[in-house]
């Protein structure tokens, strides 16, 4: 009889031991899922989730590089799922699964009381806890959600307001999602809170060991892990004695580091920085990944983008097709976005099928610009700025910047770190003109009800403040849906509205590339695996315990570069 060959057996055996060193942009600010500023999270190392992607999926079929699609997300925590009827959602847990073997849990047993704790507490459904965590009261999937009881030890139920299955999927199973990974009741109860990271206890395949704040992370094995590798179901993860984030900030610095090889795997470089690279360290592999477009946002309730003339004019000052051509090498479709990403076939509304009038306010034409913002009060132009969050492309910006002083814009740059831009742009609302970060308001990839909530009236994310009726009736109407294809509508049609009312002014959806060292093993660029795409790793611990090492060939490299 014939062996079956699997497509992973081309990556070759995998090897235990040896340590595994990640580049990180930001410094770490959150080790509570209950905080969940959504900035560098990292306790996906030792905290876990219901649920993870796929990790038998041949990347042919879909390589994990943006947001996992429903039907390429397996069971992790839980083994299984289920409605019993269009509004009580049910996971049926994995038995055998222990905490780590440290105060104050001791290794005991997960159950569905921790499931029901987790949720408890973050959305104020008991337990104790009467009221949502102040940031999680601000997310609107689970106001939806009424209540989550353990029925048993190994069974925990999701009663919810709303029958939309999709969207209780959407909220339960979705991998970005920084707020399902399921925290050690003993530690709250003993601790108060887990922002210390001394206090970091979860039931994942790495223990936190050091932390230094702005400079590394420090794990190290989780000896009695309960998981194995779904390709090799003979083999306990993880493969690594121990792993290591190092925070980073400076590219420069970081892309010296990875020439030297002293990371293995780093996110969020350039084409033109991966261009250099391939010059001087051909035998590192690069991974292009999809990103969400890039946005410039202004704040659209006050003056003078308030005025729509005056946004169009901005999206006609910027020539995209130049920029993809010169800027990109060609290498991005020259074409601008709406809400969701052209790369989620079968959702949103893609520019070739605008119409032509839609297509006439995105094309270059500095002399119509000129013109719209007279008409809007600017015939001389104005002065503005725009605070810029560190992860994200400068060089485009400062492109941007000359496109809009061809036109009379004169905006100024503020640079802030990431963790300070957060705080000022995203929560505080201080900014007082334009902002932009690395993560953009349009071209998203995220579940779809997801990405509805982008310009909702006093959700978290519209830092551009947009406050209007008619975009707040597409969430509602998505929530009455009654089948996928009527959720497909909705999203088009808001599309559509938010294109022509130029709420954000949109550049392109570019490439950026990971890059990883030819003995790192397993790694394909995928989604907010390790690096976060600059910002966030949304499975940390679930990649990394799975990723191995080739030993032979990392000395092999090293030597001959001696």
């Amino acid at each position: 009889m014939l062996k079956t060959t699997t497509w992973w057996e081309t990556l070759g055996k995998p090897q235990y031991g040896g340590e595994m060193v990640i580049r990180m942009t930001n410094n770490i600010v959150n080790f509570d899922p209950y905080l969940s500023e959504h900035i560098a999270q990292v306790y996906s190392g030792w905290l876990e989730r219901m649920q993870a992607e796929d990790w038998t999926l041949d990347p042919a079929v879909f390589d994990f590089r943006i947001v996992s699609p429903l039907q390429y997300v397996k069971g992790h925590l839980a083994e299984s799922w289920e409605f019993i009827d269009d509004s009580t959602f049910v996971f049926h847990l994995r038995k055998g699964i222990h905490w780590q073997d440290i105060p104050p849990v001791n290794g005991r047993e997960f159950t569905a009381d921790d499931v029901a704790y987790h949720f408890h507490r973050l959305y104020g459904l008991g337990s104790g806890f009467s009221k949502p965590a102040p940031y999680h009261a601000t997310v609107a999937n689970f106001r939806y959600l009424v209540s989550v009881t353990a029925q048993d030890k190994y069974t925990a139920v999701f009663k919810w307001k709303t029958t939309n299955r999709e969207f209780i999927q959407e909220t339960l199973l979705a991998i970005i999602s920084p707020t399902l990974a399921i925290e050690a009741r003993e530690a709250v109860e003993k601790w108060g809170d887990l922002n210390d990271w001394r206090h970091a206890v979860g039931t994942g395949p790495f223990i936190l060991q050091d932390f230094v704040p702005g400079n590394s992370l420090t794990f190290v094995k989780n000896p009695k892990y309960w998981g194995h590798d779904e390709r090799h179901p003979q083999n306990q993860l993880p493969y690594f004695d121990k792993l290591k984030l190092l925070i980073i900030t400076d590219q420069s610095a970081a892309l010296e580091a990875m020439r030297q090889g002293k990371i293995d795997v780093m996110d969020g470089v350039t084409y033109e920085q991966a261009q250099a690279m391939q010059q001087t360290n051909p035998e590192i592999i690069q991974v292009p990944i999809p990103m969400s477009a890039i946005s410039v946002d202004p704040r659209v309730d006050r003056p003078p983008f308030n005025d729509i003339r005056v946004r169009k004019a901005m999206q006609m000052a910027i020539d995209l097709p130049a920029i993809a051509s010169s800027y990109y090498g060609g290498r991005v479709e020259p074409y601008p976005s709406s809400i969701t990403s052209k790369k989620m076939k079968g959702w949103g509304f893609p520019y070739e099928e605008w119409p032509q009038d839609l297509k006439n306010e995105y094309a270059y034409n500095p002399t119509a610009a000129k013109q719209l913002l007279a008409d809007a009060g600017y015939p001389k132009g104005f002065k503005t700025n725009i605070v810029w969050e560190i992860g994200g492309d400068m060089d485009l910006l400062k492109l941007v910047k000359n496109y809009f002083a061809a036109v009379g814009i004169d905006m100024e740059i503020r640079p802030m770190e990431t963790f300070a831009w957060d705080s000022f742009v995203q929560k505080e609302k201080k900014h007082d003109q334009i902002a932009q970060h690395a993560s953009s308001s349009l071209g998203r990839v995220h579940e779809p009800l997801r990405q509805l909530t982008r310009f909702q009236t006093g959700s978290s994310a519209n830092f551009l403040m947009v406050s209007d009726p008619v975009y707040d009736g597409f969430y509602t109407k998505a929530m009455a849906a009654t089948s996928v294809d009527q959720v497909k509508q909705v999203l088009k049609d808001a599309n559509e509205y938010v294109a022509r009312q130029h709420f954000a002014i949109s550049l392109l959806e570019p490439m950026q590339y990971a890059l990883y060292q030819p003995w790192l093993k397993g790694y394909n660029g995928q989604f907010g695996s390790v690096c976060g795409q600059g910002s966030s790793p949304q499975n940390l611990g679930f990649y990394t315990a799975r990723f191995w090492i080739d030993q032979k060939l990392k000395k092999s490299i090293r030597e001959s570069k001696v």
